[in-house]
C-alpha cells in the first residue's frame, strides 16, 4: 500500500473543510426556502381533506375529494386546458425562436428596439391587453367589426374573441411570443459564432447550420422555456376568465377560480383537491428537464468565444417589416385602443352623446386609493428587481457550478412551488401567518407583500441563471481561481460582467410580476397595501357595474411605470455582457498620448 503524500492529505482535507461548508448551506437554503414552499403546501393539501368551513373546527372526510373528480365539467376543462396550452403554443414558439434568433444572430435593422417591443409586450398588463383587444374584436360594440362591416360586402361582425380561437388568439398576443423571445435572446446571443462557422464552412446553408448546429446548443435554453410555459398555463386564468365565461368555457385554473369565488360558501377544500393535481405534472417535468439540461455538452461560451452575426442580405428589409408589424399588433396596437376606450362615454357606442369623457380619468385620479396603491407598488417593484437578481443567480450558480449534496432537493422544491395555483398559494400562506403566532404582527403589512414578491419569482430567476451558466464554459472561472481569487471575487470579476444582462432581464421581469400580480397577495394585502394591480381587479370585479373603463386606466398607469424602469435599465444593460458588435482593440503609448489601434495594425513582435 503506497502512503499518502502530505500534499494530498493537505488536498483532502481541504476538498472535505469545502464540501462540509458546501453541504451546510445548501441544507440552510433548503430549510430557508422549505418553510416558505413546503409548509403552505402542507397546508393545503391537509386542508383539502377538511369539509368544514375555513375558520371552523376541522372536519376530515375525502368528501372534497369525490366530489372534485365527480363534478361533470372537471375533465372537461382539464381537457380544455391542454387544448389551449397546445395551441398557442405550437404558434408561439416556432415565431419566438425565429425571433430571438433573427434578433440576437442576425444584422436585423433596429434588432435592439425590435426586442425592445418583445419587453414592453410583456410588460402589458395581461389584463390590460385583453381589455384592449375586447375593445377591437368583441361581435357587438368590436372597433374592428364596426370597421369592417362598413364595407359594401360584409353583412355580419366576422370577429368573435369570445371562442376559443379568441382566447388563444389573446394568449399570442398577451405574453405567449414576448415571453419567449425575451428568454430565448440572451442564450442566443451567448453562442459563439466560431461553431456556426464550422457549419458553413463544411457547406452548410444559413437555415441548414440553423437547424443542424444552432437549434441543437440551443435545447437547454428551449427546454427551459417550454417546461415554464407549461407551468404558467395553470397559473393564468384571467384570459379564460374575462373571454371564456360568457360561453361556458372553463380551464383548469377558471374551474379552480370558480370553486373560491362563485361558490357560496366558497369551496375551499374543492380548490385544493383539484389543485394538488398540479405535483403530478411538476414531478413528470422534474426528470426530464434535468435529462434534457444533462444529455449533452452545452457550453457556448469560453475562454476562446468569438462574437459574430449573420448577414441577411437582401431579406433585411423584408423580414424587418413582417417583424414589426408583429410587434405593433403586440403592443401599439392594445395599447392606443386601450387608451382611446378610457375617453369614450361607453366603449364602443360611438352614438353616444357626448361620445368623449375625461370623467373616467377624474374618477380614477381623484381616488385617495390611487395614491396609496401607486407608492406601495413601486416599493415592491424595487425590492423585488433589486434583491430577486443577484440572490438567485447565487442560487443558480450553486445548483449548476458545485457538486454540493442536496442541490437536486433545493432545485425540486422550487418546481413544486411553481405547480401551485396563485390563489390557492395566497390562501396556503394565509393560513401559515394566521397559524403560526409569530407571523401573526406581519399581516397586512408591506413586509409580508415584499416577501411574497421577492420569492414568488424564484423560479423563473434561477433558472434562467442556470441556463446561463450551463453555457459558460468552465476555463475562465478556473483561470481567475489559478491566480489566486476566491469564490467571491470571481463571481464579481468574472460571472457578474457576464451575465449581467440576464440579471437585468431578471430584475425587470420581477418588477413586473411585483406590478401584476393579484392572486398571491390578494389575501394578504390590507387596505392600506392594496397594490394598483389588487384595486384594478376590484374595479373589474365589483358587482353592480363592470367599471373596464376605469380598471383600463389603472392598467395603463402600470404599464407606464414598467416601461419606464425598463427604459433605465435596458439602457444600463446594453452597455455590459457579450457584445457582437464590438471590434477587440489594443492601446499602445506612442509617445505623450495612448492610441487605440487595431490588433491587425500592430507590428509584429515575434523573434
Amino acid at each position: 500500500m503506497i502512503a499518502a503524500t502530505p500534499q494530498q492529505k493537505l488536498r483532502s482535507s481541504s476538498t472535505s473543510k469545502t464540501f462540509s461548508r458546501g453541504t451546510f448551506v445548501v441544507v440552510a437554503l433548503i430549510i430557508i426556502f422549505g418553510f416558505y414552499i413546503l409548509y403552505p403546501a402542507l397546508l393545503i393539501f391537509i386542508h383539502s381533506f377538511n369539509v368544514a368551513s375555513v375558520f371552523d373546527p376541522p372536519q376530515w372526510s375525502l368528501d372534497n375529494w369525490r366530489t372534485a373528480f365527480t363534478e361533470p365539467d372537471i375533465f372537461e376543462a382539464v381537457g380544455n386546458t391542454f387544448l389551449i396550452f397546445g395551441a398557442h403554443t405550437l404558434v408561439s414558439f416556432p415565431i419566438a425562436v425565429a425571433l430571438a434568433w433573427l434578433i440576437a444572430r442576425t444584422n436585423l435593422p433596429f434588432s435592439r428596439s425590435l426586442e425592445f417591443a418583445m419587453w414592453l409586450s410583456f410588460m402589458m398588463p395581461q389584463l390590460a391587453t385583453t381589455i384592449g383587444w375586447t375593445f377591437l374584436l368583441d361581435p357587438f360594440f368590436g372597433f374592428l367589426n364596426q370597421l369592417i362591416t362598413l364595407l359594401p360586402f360584409v353583412d355580419a361582425n366576422p370577429f368573435n374573441i369570445y371562442s376559443v380561437p379568441g382566447i388563444v388568439f389573446a394568449h399570442l398576443v398577451g405574453n405567449s411570443i414576448a415571453l419567449k423571445v425575451m428568454l430565448l435572446t440572451p442564450a442566443f446571443r451567448n453562442m459563439d459564432s466560431a461553431l456556426e462557422e464550422a457549419g458553413r464552412v463544411s457547406g452548410a446553408t444559413t437555415i441548414g447550420t440553423m437547424f443542424r448546429v444552432t437549434l441543437p446548443l440551443m435545447i437547454p435554453a428551449m427546454s427551459l422555456v417550454l417546461m415554464l410555459n407549461l407551468i404558467r398555463v395553470f397559473q393564468s386564468f384571467e384570459i379564460e376568465q374575462i373571454l371564456g365565461r360568457p360561453i361556458d368555457f372553463f380551464v383548469y385554473s377558471s374551474k379552480i377560480y370558480s370553486f373560491i369565488r362563485f361558490f357560496d360558501p366558497p369551496q375551499y377544500g374543492m380548490a385544493t383537491a383539484l389543485g394538488a393535481v398540479t405535483l403530478i405534472l411538476v414531478a413528470l417535468i422534474i426528470p426530464l428537464q434535468r435529462w434534457l439540461l444533462t444529455r449533452k455538452n452545452y457550453t457556448t461560451v469560453s475562454g476562446s468565444f468569438k462574437p459574430g452575426i449573420i448577414d441577411l442580405r437582401g431579406a433585411r428589409w423584408p423580414v424587418f417589416a413582417l417583424t414589426t408589424t408583429l410587434a405593433a399588433l403586440l403592443t401599439i396596437v392594445p395599447f392606443v385602443t386601450l387608451l382611446l376606450g378610457s375617453f369614450m362615454t361607453r366603449i364602443g357606442f360611438f352614438e353616444a352623446i357626448p361620445m368623449f369623457t375625461l370623467g373616467h380619468w377624474e374618477r380614477v385620479l381623484g381616488d385617495p386609493l390611487l395614491i396609496r396603491g401607486a407608492k406601495t407598488t413601486l416599493f415592491l417593484g424595487l425590492t423585488t428587481a433589486l434583491i430577486s437578481p443577484l440572490l438567485f443567480s447565487i442560487v443558480g450558480y450553486i445548483l449548476v457550478r458545485t457538486a454540493w449534496k442536496g442541490r437536486t432537493v433545493l432545485d425540486s422544491l422550487f418546481w413544486i412551488s411553481s405547480s401551485i395555483p396563485g390563489i390557492l398559494a395566497g390562501l396556503g400562506l394565509l393560513w401559515a401567518v394566521l397559524g403560526t403566532s409569530f407571523l401573526v404582527p406581519l399581516y397586512g403589512t408591506i413586509y409580508i407583500l415584499m416577501i411574497v414578491m421577492v420569492l414568488q419569482g424564484k423560479l423563473l430567476s434561477t433558472q434562467m441563471s442556470k441556463a446561463v451558466y450551463v453555457q459558460m464554459g468552465a476555463d475562465m472561472e478556473e483561470a481567475a481561481r489559478v491566480s489566486g481569487a476566491g469564490w467571491l471575487r470571481t463571481y464579481w470579476k468574472v460571472w457578474l460582467p457576464l451575465i449581467t444582462p440576464t440579471l437585468v432581464l431578471i430584475g425587470v421581469l420581477n418588477f413586473v410580476f411585483a406590478a401584476q400580480t393579484t392572486s398571491s397577495i390578494i389575501l394578504l394585502a390590507s387596505s392600506e397595501t392594496r397594490t394598483l394591480a389588487v384595486l384594478a381587479l376590484e374595479m373589474v370585479s365589483r358587482s353592480n357595474v363592470k367599471e373596464l373603463e376605469a380598471a383600463g386606466i389603472v392598467s395603463l398607469m402600470i404599464t407606464l411605470m414598467t416601461m419606464i424602469l425598463a427604459l433605465v435599465l435596458r439602457r444600463f444593460g446594453l452597455q455590459l455582457g457579450v457584445r457582437h458588435d464590438v471590434r477587440a482593440t489594443r492601446t499602445v503609448r506612442v509617445n505623450e498620448g495612448a492610441t487605440a489601434v487595431p490588433p491587425t495594425a500592430l507590428p509584429d513582435r515575434r523573434r
